[in-house]
């Protein structure tokens, strides 16, 4: 399959999943099962196949930026690239949406940290960690007593 169909096909895949994440916020569990189980680990077969099929020729490697640019110069590479971001980002996501719905963080505050994390990663992440220790925090603090 050419690399154009397979990216469109990952991203299609990826979108699929992350909607399921959106919808595990208050459905039944299998979404959350389908969404951050099972589309991750097929992109991470696809990304598994990709690297195994073109690392070994391409050029370039990991020792600096300039090498790891020339490493993503290739059609078939920089895709193996955008599917590892697809699957690793939507893991974070599932990891996200676990963890809200463990500690009780409300799925209207967690959408916006979905996606941050589908556009920008680890920012997404960041905005979750934040909103899940100020939820903490809040629920930590020991109610004021009211004196007659």
């Amino acid at each position: 399959m050419p690399p154009e169909e397979l990216f469109s096909l990952a991203s299609r895949l990826a979108m699929v999943g992350w909607i399921a994440l959106v919808a595990a916020l208050w459905g039944p569990r299998w979404l959350m099962l389908a969404g951050g189980f099972a589309v991750p680990v097929v992109l991470s077969l696809l990304y598994a196949g990709l690297v195994l099929a073109f690392f070994a020729g391409a050029e370039g490697g990991f020792a600096s930026l300039d090498a790891v640019a020339l490493l993503l110069s290739g059609r078939e590479m920089l895709l193996a690239g955008w599917v590892h971001f697809l699957a690793f980002d939507l893991f974070v996501g599932a990891w996200q949406v676990r963890a809200a719905r463990r500690d009780g963080v409300p799925g209207l505050l967690v959408v916006p940290c979905l996606a941050l994390t589908f556009l920008f990663g680890p920012a997404g992440l960041l905005a979750f960690l934040a909103l899940r220790a100020a939820i903490t925090a809040t629920r930590a603090q020991p109610a004021l007593a009211v004196r007659p």
